[in-house]
């Protein structure tokens, strides 16, 4: 399968502190690679060097210079404006001249089920709203590879279920995805394949049936197998 990015023995120091050790990771296109681990093993720092946040002190990531990616943060950034110019001047930051800008958030909004709030101010959206909102922004941009920290967090059962039928559909169009997730549920229904952080060093990097399968797991990694016993939820 083509490599969308391929990180090769990357170490990332923030201030005096290295938090990421030695990751090596390669994502080919179409995966679904889910990032599991405890606050502070590191998810969030990985997702910002694979989106190009963060350049890694040592190593190096090479990418296909044709994939388009976004990201879409755990809480999302939303100007005090509508939600249609959220969209479009997203858009247009990006490249896209205004006017075609404008004509692509009427389908955006559409597809994260949202088609009727383009008027309303995005700030005064409900959290789950807010997320999908970022999701049909990132959706506007058409990209190849999509990351994702945390898109779920703090949401209530109704918003969860309303943001992972967006991410499926992102899967079921053939976009290539990068999550951070503390929800195991949400894992094995999204992702095909789990790496597992821990203290910034990835021991484990299995495809989810094998992940999930303590006879593999534990010869991978006692560590992932213990922290998954621990019922992460």
């Amino acid at each position: 399968m083509t490599a969308v990015l391929h990180l090769q023995s990357a170490d990332v120091v923030l201030g005096r502190t290295t938090v990421l050790h030695d990751i090596d990771l390669r994502l080919a296109r179409g995966e679904r690679l889910a990032l599991i681990g405890a606050n502070g093993s590191g998810k969030s720092t990985l997702l910002r060097v694979l989106h190009g946040l963060l350049p890694p002190a040592r190593g190096r990531i090479e990418r296909d210079p044709g994939v388009r990616q976004a990201m879409v943060f755990q809480r999302p950034y939303l100007l005090r404006s509508s939600v249609s110019r959220n969209l479009a001047l997203g858009l247009w930051l990006s490249g896209v001249p205004w006017g075609e800008a404008r004509r692509r958030v009427p389908d955006a909004l559409a597809r994260v089920g949202l088609a009727d709030i383009g008027p309303r101010n995005a700030r005064h959206l409900s959290a789950g709203q807010q997320q999908r909102v970022a999701l049909a922004r990132a959706w506007s941009l058409q990209p190849d590879l999509l990351l994702l920290d945390e898109p779920t967090a703090s949401l209530d059962p109704p918003a969860k279920r309303e943001v992972e039928a967006v991410m499926a559909e992102f899967a079921q169009a053939g976009t290539t995805m990068v999550f951070a997730s503390h929800n195991l549920g949400q894992v094995k229904r999204l992702a095909t394949r789990v790496a597992y952080l821990e203290r910034g060093h990835l021991l484990a990097d299995l495809p989810v049936r094998e992940f999930f399968d303590h006879a593999v797991l534990t010869r991978v990694s006692r560590e992932a197998d213990l922290f998954l016993q621990g019922e992460m939820a």
